[in-house]
């Protein structure tokens, strides 16, 4: 990989103001290839253990692929969707042998030793890629609310605060199969900032907030920084929270 930079990282969870926890985040290094990575967040939904059924078999699933994945001759964003495809039919099966209703987002992004990334998401968790403090791009949910901001209906502050921000267009595990969304960065760079979180972290700041956090702080300083501000901001009503920051700091 690049040698001008070196990679940190963190992840984090918190169950928030919930009893029990359902999402699911993972940092992996490939087995072969340590500079070959992949972050994963996946938010489960559908009562107590369906919710974190669905988000372990994301969790597996991807384990699973990831570690047939040769980053030198496979192809990534066919790898990421079979992520996707895979976990949506395993959670199906799930819902049909148990009376719960297991559903999941899902949010990946993978980086190859050569520093391209690749990313894929479904749902409302979230990738966001920063360069300093600066947004570069951000996933955009497939949320009724998001809907409604595509169409210029609403705001995207208004969207934080709308009463249905909850209701999903698609997701693991519905009857429809799950909108799936892709991206592609040729190259990351020094002072690179990428970071994957459920709808419990992103819901609380914006991203000039997010941006400043992420720059000055370590991942692991970050992710404690942004965890604790998230809860304080619920009130006693946060969402389950989890997220993993990649940085690329440059060397000096």
């Amino acid at each position: 990989m690049n040698n001008s930079y070196r990679i940190t990282a963190s992840t984090g969870t918190h169950k928030g103001d919930r009893e029990y926890q359902q999402d699911q985040v993972s940092l992996l290094s490939h087995h072969r290839i340590p500079e070959c990575m992949l972050g994963i967040v996946a938010d489960g939904m559908g009562g107590r253990s369906g919710g974190r059924k669905a988000s372990d078999q994301v969790m597996l699933t991807a384990k699973q692929l990831f570690d047939r994945f040769s980053p030198d001759t496979d192809d990534a964003p066919s790898m990421l969707r079979q992520i996707v495809e895979e976990a949506h039919t395993v959670i199906k099966l799930t819902a049909i042998s148990s009376e719960e209703e297991p559903h999941s987002t899902l949010a990946a992004f993978l980086i190859t030793p050569g520093g391209e990334c690749h990313w894929v998401h479904t749902g409302d968790s979230r990738i966001y890629h920063f360069h300093g403090s600066k947004l570069v791009y951000k996933t955009s949910d497939h949320s009724y609310v998001q809907s409604l901001v595509d169409s210029g209906e609403i705001s995207e502050e208004e969207a934080n605060n709308h009463p249905q921000s909850n209701i999903l267009m698609g997701c693991l595990g519905a009857d429809e199969p799950p909108p799936i969304a892709q991206h592609y960065i040729s190259k990351l760079r020094p002072n690179d900032v990428l970071m994957g979180c459920s709808d419990g972290v992103w819901h609380y700041f914006n991203s000039s907030e997010m941006g400043s956090a992420l720059s000055m702080l370590s991942p692991r300083e970050a992710s404690e920084f942004l965890i604790q501000k998230a809860c304080k901001r619920a009130r006693g009503v946060g969402d389950n929270l989890s997220l993993v920051i990649v940085k690329f700091e440059a060397l000096d």
